[in-house]
């Protein structure tokens, strides 16, 4: 039976990464930060959080954050190697853990290799998954008033 075409209107499917897929917001990033495990390789450094069944933003799949400074470059360079990032971790979450991760890319005068990029983000999230977890790094506690007792005036 031959091939049949496209019905019209029909939408082909979609290759972009859900938003149920991605870390939206400084809290989603500051707390994986602060409680996840960190390694890095040639192209990328992954800092990844492997949250509880009872944790609140616990989705039971992975998400990703990225975190590109300005120092790679102007932002054509930059939303290049965000696409290429989200293009690894979308054609390689099949095999991640559900965990919440933030790729920081290393700063590399070459174009980053697809390829490359996807055997490097799996083999580093597993590298922090058979870590134990470290101990939580707290958020700085509340301001101390500098100098002085509060609500005193020096004269």
């Amino acid at each position: 039976m031959a091939a049949t075409a496209p019905q019209p209107g029909a939408h082909p499917p979609r290759r972009t990464l859900p938003r149920t897929r991605r870390l939206l917001n400084q809290r989603q990033f500051r707390r994986v930060y602060q409680r996840g495990g960190r390694a890095s390789g040639a192209w990328f450094t992954v800092v990844a959080h492997f949250p509880r069944p009872g944790d609140f933003d616990a989705t039971g799949a992975a998400r990703l954050g990225l975190s590109v400074s300005k120092d790679h470059g102007g932002a054509v360079r930059r939303n290049k190697l965000k696409r290429l990032l989200r293009e690894a971790f979308r054609l390689e979450r099949h095999r991640l853990p559900a965990a919440d991760l933030v790729l920081i890319p290393r700063q590399r005068p070459e174009d980053f290799p697809l390829a490359e990029l996807r055997t490097e983000l799996v083999a580093l999230v597993q590298k922090v998954a058979q870590r134990p977890p470290p101990a939580p790094r707290g958020p700085r506690g509340p301001r101390q008033p500098r100098g002085g007792t509060q609500g005193e005036r020096k004269p």
